[in-house]
């Protein structure tokens, strides 16, 4: 019997809506809640640290607002979140308080982890928290959050927080105790995975979709949140949370499936670099430029072969080599206009065309990480 969170003393756990809220009532499920309480106690008292990135405003708001619609309006889901977010801080506050934890709440938007100020300023929060010996709970922001600036579901969002807070472990509570070859409920052949060394083509192909109405995510999110974290450095777990005490069970040896943190955590800027959720544009280099970048040297314009999407100075692309593979990523020196038109050029015609003062490297060697190494691991 192998206790999965003896390695780790900084843990980030991901906890979806429909182990908080019973899908029949829409009501919150007290009693398990109380025993993920207890489990999260016993960790705190064995000196874990531990952030929550907590699921359900809007699935218990809708219940308080009397919304009974399967699909609810972006202004419905606003509202629902808005009523919801005040029962979940609630529900957590009661649950752990009694066990004399103080927990803290910080809602989010993609905004804040994807500025750096805002980064920044997020991170000091939660840190002084944990520094204070409270439980720090997370959700996105979903009464003001659109479409258009919202992560869409918690499990990238927690993965987000456990980079920028530097935990040791993500573990995302499911409805499933890992991956598997194959959804198992579409194969019944399907064989789980209780390791995996590395986040590969094979591995994100094994990923499903979304199986309840009240869950953005499914395993492919889930996948999405292990590159982000596992770059970083940060191990993540995928277990099944639906039963009660679900981190005592992990504990005790409960099947899950463990993703790999690559060796070697990366400086604080390029996590935040590496756990980007998107990119603005792409840069296309060729084999000179990639062995370049591979000795650690500044992606120079001479060896850039395209240039894709529109991107400002500063914005994060990605650089992909001659098979349209992403080889690093990295904030441009160069908005994508000038980028476009210096391509291709050595750095004295640059300076001629951008004029003196300009920059010669299109994104420089302290603002880039490389994703995928000689070997197919992240340097």
């Amino acid at each position: 019997m192998t206790n999965a969170l003896s390695p780790f003393s900084r843990i980030t756990i991901k906890i979806g809506s429909a182990l908080l809220v019973d899908s029949a009532t829409g009501k919150q499920r007290a009693v398990w809640l109380k025993s993920l309480a207890s489990d999260i106690a016993a960790l705190k008292a064995n000196g874990a640290e531990i952030v929550i990135v907590s699921s359900g405003a809007i699935a218990l708001g809708r219940r308080l607002l009397g919304l009974n619609a399967m699909s609810l309006s972006l202004e419905q889901s606003q509202a629902a979140a808005s009523a919801g977010q005040i029962a979940l801080g609630q529900a957590w506050a009661d649950a752990l308080g009694q066990h004399q934890i103080v927990t803290g709440q910080i809602l989010l938007t993609p905004n804040i982890t994807e500025e750096r100020r805002y980064f920044l300023n997020a991170r000091t929060t939660i840190a002084t928290l944990l520094s204070l010996g409270a439980v720090p709970i997370i959700n996105e922001n979903d009464s003001v959050a659109t479409a258009e600036i919202r992560y869409g579901d918690n499990d990238r969002l927690s993965a987000r927080v456990a980079t920028m807070i530097e935990a040791d472990c993500l573990i995302l509570l499911s409805d499933i105790d890992g991956l598997y070859t194959a959804p198992p409920a579409q194969n019944p052949d399907a064989a789980h995975l209780p390791e995996v060394a590395s986040i590969t083509p094979v591995i994100e192909a094994m990923a499903g979709g979304a199986a309840s109405h009240l869950s953005r995510g499914g395993m492919t999110t889930k996948i999405e949140a292990g590159k982000i974290a596992t770059l970083a450095g940060t191990a993540m777990i995928i277990a099944k949370g639906t039963e009660q005490h679900p981190l005592k069970a992990l504990i005790e040896g409960a099947r899950h499936t463990l993703f790999h943190a690559v060796p070697g955590r990366a400086q604080a800027r390029k996590r935040w670099i590496m756990g980007a959720l998107g990119v603005a544009g792409s840069i296309s280099i060729d084999a000179g430029a990639e062995r370049a970048l591979h000795a650690g040297r500044s992606l120079l314009p001479i060896g850039v072969t395209g240039v894709n999407g529109i991107f400002e100075r500063g914005d994060t692309i990605a650089i992909v080599d001659g098979n349209g593979h992403e080889i690093a990523r990295g904030l441009s020196g160069l908005n994508s206009t000038d980028a476009l038109e210096v391509k291709g050029k050595r750095s004295a015609a640059v300076l001629a065309i951008l004029g003196a003062g300009s920059r010669s490297e299109l994104v420089h060697r302290d603002n880039m990480v490389m994703v995928s190494g000689k070997n197919g691991e992240a340097e």
